[in-house]
């Protein structure tokens, strides 16, 4: 179960690559492609706002000096080609933004593909992983590991395990007989010993006696 678990820590250690390779660096190089954009619409700007000078001047020779015809028309053709750069311009960024959002939505599109499709092979993996585990699991045998333990314990268990419990118990009673036998033969010499010294002191009454009774007689002689 453990390897089948570690082997999700390795799946996911190669989600997260994945990760980073088909949807966080694709979404990095959107920050360069934005700074890009805003430069374009900057330009367009910066167009539109010389169309509209050259029309608030158009405006303000009109009322100033409208008998100036030659002021008057090179002002009119300045706000014609200011016109034309701003429509041009303006024709151009809606180009670039239209490209630009149809890049987006088919980039992004294939981001989040990848994310999914990374996210969705980790899942599977996991689960096929999670499900090898629980089989694992389940198939734990108890009596087999029991085995395998008291093996290790040395705990000795059946009956070819009964014969050095025998042969043990065989040796405790050879061991007891050996001692009770050499109990019995301490006890047996020493009532022989006793019986020697019953006889001894017997046989020193007896001239203890006769050494008294031969003393009598002198004393009475």
């Amino acid at each position: 179960m453990a390897e089948e678990l570690a082997k999700v820590q390795d799946y996911r250690h190669a989600q997260v690559e994945r990760l980073e390779t088909k949807v966080v660096n694709p979404l990095k190089l959107y920050g360069s492609l934005i700074k890009e954009k805003r430069a374009e619409i900057k330009k367009f700007n910066t167009v539109r706002n010389r169309e509209i000078k050259e029309l608030e001047k158009l405006e303000k020779l009109r009322y100033r000096s409208p008998s100036d015809r030659h002021v008057f028309f090179q002002a009119e053709a300045n706000v014609q080609k200011a016109s034309v750069d701003a429509a041009r311009t303006t024709h151009q960024l809606e180009e670039i933004m239209d490209n630009f959002q149809q890049q987006k939505i088919r980039d992004l599109q294939n981001i989040f593909s990848d994310f999914l499709t990374v996210e969705m092979i980790f899942h599977a993996k996991s689960l096929e992983v999670y499900t090898n585990a629980f089989r694992e699991l389940q198939d734990c045998n108890l009596e087999k590991d029991m085995e395998d333990f008291r093996s290790k314990i040395h705990i000795n268990t059946g009956n070819d395990d009964a014969r050095p419990i025998q042969a043990t118990n065989l040796s405790s009673n050879s061991t007891w007989q050996t001692s009770s036998m050499s109990v019995q033969n301490t006890l047996q010499r020493q009532q022989e010993l006793e019986e020697d010294s019953s006889e001894e002191s017997e046989e020193e009454e007896e001239e203890y006696e006769d050494t008294r009774k031969v003393a009598y007689s002198r004393v009475r002689k």
